[in-house]
């Protein structure tokens, strides 16, 4: 048995050009979270696992932030091997370790098990499954059929003995480029365990696999909606910021930013869909930068948190009580700039008004309200 922490690691160097996405695909997002904060989400939180590190390539470290956060990582070379190598470098006195590929995001708590106790009798083992179709040669036409009941699809992640693994990536000196580390393992003569793999980790790598890879994915979102309220005093010589657009008035709105009661709302109403305070709580008035700061940064810090948590906006319902200026010929622009900070379609932004019948603050025109509603899914 090995003595020192099980590590593992996450190779997320690749580039993805098979996968159609305009990100690299460990980045591209599957269910609600990156390809990558799946897997990591997976293997931190495993009992038998110590540490987490991640293998990028060079330029993706806000890539990584985004997806993930501030997490261990180290920066890869121009090959898998080479970025492996890397990771293997960095991970000190560990006893054990997990390699696997991001482009894997679903990986099942009981195959890590079966991998570890593998460990205990073999220097190496990977997850492996039957192949059940039939294979043949290709070329210019179907060739002869390959026999299948010796062969087997392997994935990842491959669980190794640190020792051994290291000494087999110094050892390596063929000039092809493996394609997985037990390939590597083997070279040097040394036994791989196989024990039973799973069709969550089925690879993505055309743009095909992520439909299949949505359809796997576990039914752990679950929706909630949370509210916003807003409102801002009507003052002489302001501008009138509403929804992200400026409109033509004889008032604008006071306030220590520029005071969009309508974006604030909203703002509001999705931090508390992750229990994240309020928007005082995370650009206080007290605080000098923030003085005129446009509101769209502030809705746009909102759901960047939320994703963070793997949270999808699903709709925002926003509802603006004031007897003047008019919001019906501003609501398509309004709509239409919500939209956009909160990357989402226009079809997914509801934008109201009303009046108080002349009652209160908004009926003496003092001021501008705004409610909002926020619908999401979050995990579990």
């Amino acid at each position: 048995m090995q003595t020192g922490p099980t590590v593992a690691l996450i190779v997320a160097a690749g580039t993805g050009v098979r996968s159609g996405s305009s990100l690299p695909k460990q980045f591209a997002p599957v269910a609600g979270r990156a390809l990558i904060a799946h897997a990591y989400a997976a293997l931190v939180g495993h009992p038998g696992i110590d540490r987490v590190l991640v293998v990028i390539g060079a330029g993706q470290e806000a890539l990584l932030h985004a997806a993930i956060g501030e997490v261990d990582f180290v920066i890869g070379g121009a090959t898998r091997r080479e970025s492996v190598a890397a990771g293997l470098a960095v991970i000190g006195d560990a006893g054990r370790v997990l390699i696997h590929d991001a482009a894997r995001p679903f990986v099942p708590a009981v195959v890590v098990d079966r991998l570890l106790a593998a460990l205990d009798h073999a220097p190496g083992a990977v997850p492996v499954l039957p192949v059940a179709d039939t294979l043949a040669l290709g070329g210019e036409g179907l060739g002869d059929v390959v026999p299948r009941d010796q062969l087997v699809r392997v994935q990842t992640p491959q669980a190794f003995a640190i020792t051994a693994i290291r000494d087999a990536h110094a050892a390596w000196n063929v000039s092809a480029e493996a394609t997985d580390d037990a390939q590597i393992l083997r070279a040097i003569g040394m036994n791989v365990a196989m024990v039973e793999g799973d069709i969550m980790l089925d690879k993505i790598t055309y743009p095909a696999d992520f439909a299949a890879a949505e359809a796997r994915a576990p039914s752990t979102l679950v929706s909630r909606s949370a509210s916003g309220y807003d409102v801002h005093r009507l003052e002489a010589g302001e501008e009138l910021w509403l929804g992200g657009v400026l409109i033509p008035h004889d008032r604008g709105l006071s306030g220590h930013s520029d005071a969009d009661v309508a974006l604030h709302a909203v703002t509001d109403a999705l931090l508390g869909t992750i229990g994240a305070g309020d928007i005082g709580t995370h650009f206080p008035p007290s605080d000098p930068q923030w003085r005129g700061a446009e509101s769209g940064q502030f809705l746009q810090h909102a759901a960047s948190l939320v994703r963070a948590e793997g949270g999808i906006i699903d709709f925002v319902d926003l509802t603006l009580i004031c007897e003047a200026p008019k919001i019906g010929p501003h609501r398509t622009a309004m709509r239409a700039r919500v939209a956009a900070l909160l990357d989402l379609t226009e079809r997914q932004v509801s934008i109201k008004a009303t009046t108080s019948e002349r009652l209160g603050f908004t009926g003496r025109q003092e001021g501008i309200a705004a409610q909002a509603i926020c619908t999401v899914r979050v995990p579990a």
